[in-house]
């Protein structure tokens, strides 16, 4: 298994577009190859710029990302997309398919997008999304954007996956400010204004700046553009204003504290799923779970007593029990 993983990795290194592929699926599956593969590709990662487009629901995103990928194409940059879609109930893939949106780059082999589903993941990221992201980095692409799910204030997972987080928005309605206020703001290094064609587009421009001179201010300040990516006006500009970004976290340090903090973010991510697996199958190999659940449900233990039980099993005791700590 080794060998062929091995072997895995080298056809990726090759641009062999079927090998990575399958190895985006094996890690969106969990498959049991799927750890030496991430390992054994991760020193090849660390080279392409990674770029967050979110925002809520008919802003644009798809639209935004087709005109970006026509752009840096243009510059023969080769471009990966991971856009995460709500999950089908039925199939358990991506529901919308950002790839149909996107077929004009089908046959271009400076183009690779996948379309992911979130499996229930809450952050508008799939829990896939960073691996995916890494393995196109290793596979020689020069940047790769992850387009979010689109579900308003609960996307702030991707400022942990990218170097470069892009807030999209639209005139359209007042639900923009809403999502603002509810701490999207934040995370914003560039806002974009889709759709600018429509009324009202100066006057959001003109709310987004008022907000920003309340949260930022010092270090970065978000530019807002304007874009209206139906007819690809305002893309070059924004384009332009995530190279000035990138420019300024080299400069100032903090692209390198950003990668730090992925790298946590990766390591934990990791312990916490494996103690996940652990605390699993503690309990479906107990023989008294359903009576310790009984017995907490009666009033006789309480789930602090168990989560203790089990985390002593498991060699992990907090010493609460003992101590008397709250």
């Amino acid at each position: 298994m080794s060998q062929s993983v091995e072997q895995w990795v080298e056809r990726i290194r090759s641009g062999d577009v079927r090998a990575l592929a399958r190895a985006i699926t094996r890690v969106e599956d969990e498959a049991p190859e799927a750890a030496e593969l991430l390992r054994l590709l991760h020193p090849l990662a660390g080279r392409a710029y990674l770029v967050g487009l979110t925002g809520p629901p008919g802003v644009g995103k798809s639209s935004l990302t087709d005109r970006l990928i026509r752009l840096l194409r243009g510059q023969g940059q080769k471009v990966g997309v991971v856009a995460v879609d709500p999950t089908s109930p039925f199939t358990g893939g991506a529901l919308l398919g950002d790839r149909v949106r996107m077929a004009d780059h089908a046959l271009d082999p400076g183009v690779f997008i996948r379309s992911m589903g979130t499996r229930g993941q809450l952050g508008g990221l799939a829990r896939a999304t960073k691996d995916a992201m890494r393995i196109l980095d290793a596979a020689g692409y020069d940047v790769v954007i992850a387009e979010t799910v689109g579900v308003g204030q609960s996307e702030l997972d991707v400022i942990h996956a990218v170097d470069t987080v892009i807030v999209a928005l639209s005139p359209a309605g007042g639900d923009h400010v809403q999502m603002l206020k509810a701490g999207i703001m934040e995370i914003a290094d560039i806002f974009v204004v889709n759709k600018a064609d429509l009324p009202g587009a100066g006057r959001t421009v003109q709310q987004i700046q008022k907000m920003l001179e309340l949260v930022h201010p010092e270090g970065w300040r978000p530019p807002v553009v304007e874009a209206a990516a139906a007819e690809g006006r305002g893309v070059e500009l924004l384009w332009q204003e995530a190279l000035r970004h990138r420019e300024y976290l080299r400069e100032s340090g903090e692209g390198r504290r950003r990668r730090l903090r992925r790298q946590e973010d990766a390591v934990l991510d990791r312990v916490f799923a494996r103690f996940q697996a652990a605390v699993q199958r503690w309990t479906a190999g107990h023989p008294d779970w359903e009576e310790l659940l009984t017995e907490v449900e009666q009033g006789r233990r309480d789930p602090d007593a168990v989560a203790e039980e089990i985390l002593r099993s498991l060699g992990l005791s907090s010493g609460k029990a003992e101590s008397g700590m709250l």
